[in-house]
């Protein structure tokens, strides 16, 4: 599905088109799980399917301090383990579960918003 693009001087990162076992951010074709936010993108993000999350997957995002964090866990949603989800809440990060089209869509629209907001998106 295209996304609808909205540029802004403030975010260099934007989801153009989401299908399933892929997405495109600025027109880059992205078939792995990928970290995005408005001014960063992280390529190398590694669990390849749901089922490979864990807690040691949420210290990259950590970092980046966002307000609110959307975990886009595939073709379906799946929530996570108690752990991964208080890995982040403990460090008053917000968490938004949802598969990973939905999460498109609203990281485009945080992101328009002027909101700190990561997108975790496992594409498998």
């Amino acid at each position: 599905m295209k996304m609808i693009l909205e540029n802004s001087d403030a975010a260099a990162y934007w989801i153009t088109n989401y299908a399933p076992g892929r997405i495109s951010i600025n027109g880059q074709v992205i078939e792995t799980s990928v970290i995005v936010t408005p001014d960063r993108l992280l390529c190398d993000w590694s669990p390849g399917h749901f089922e490979d999350l864990d807690r040691t997957h949420m210290d990259p995002i950590i970092e980046l301090a966002p307000d609110v964090v959307l975990l886009g866990t595939g073709q379906r949603q799946h929530f996570p383990s108690r752990d991964i989800m208080l890995s982040l809440l403990e460090r008053d990060i917000g968490l938004e579960v949802m598969d990973t089209h939905s999460a498109c869509r609203t990281y485009n629209i945080l992101t328009h918003e002027g909101r700190r907001v990561v997108a975790a998106l496992i594409i498998g």
